[in-house]
């Protein structure tokens, strides 16, 4: 159309042929839409990289993985005062602890002992004072 045909035409007209473009280009962006969408989802096929990575990010936020277990560790350590404080030696050291380093006590000294060895103040907290 030339632009002269436009300028020729009364408002009523302009309005339904900007009516009709209106619809026009909605059918014409939704139809991209639909097309760029299966592209994207043939892209995203985990089937395609053959591990379970892919998949994991095909499901994004919406669903958090579930944490891995780990195995369960035993305490390492006691608390001698309150036994029931223990610690396994891995992070975080516990108040405790760190207060009795502090004041001069050695990490050995809370070590729980095994059966076998010579029982001590630190043998679990089994009645030992």
């Amino acid at each position: 159309m030339r632009r002269q045909d436009l300028e020729a035409m009364g408002f009523e007209e302009l309005w339904l042929l900007h009516e009709e473009l209106t619809k026009i280009l909605a059918e014409k962006i939704t139809a991209e839409k639909r097309e760029l969408e299966k592209r994207l989802a043939q892209l995203n096929q985990p089937d395609q990289f053959g591990d379970s990575e892919s998949a994991a990010t095909e499901t994004g936020s919406s669903q958090p993985q579930p944490r891995r277990k780990y195995p369960k560790v035993l305490p390492k350590y006691c608390n001698p005062l309150q036994p029931t404080e223990t610690w396994s030696g891995r992070g975080k050291q516990p108040r405790w602890l760190v207060a009795a380093l502090q004041s001069g006590h050695t990490l050995d000294e809370f070590k729980i002992r095994e059966n076998g060895d010579s029982p001590d103040r630190n043998a679990g907290g089994q009645g030992h004072s």
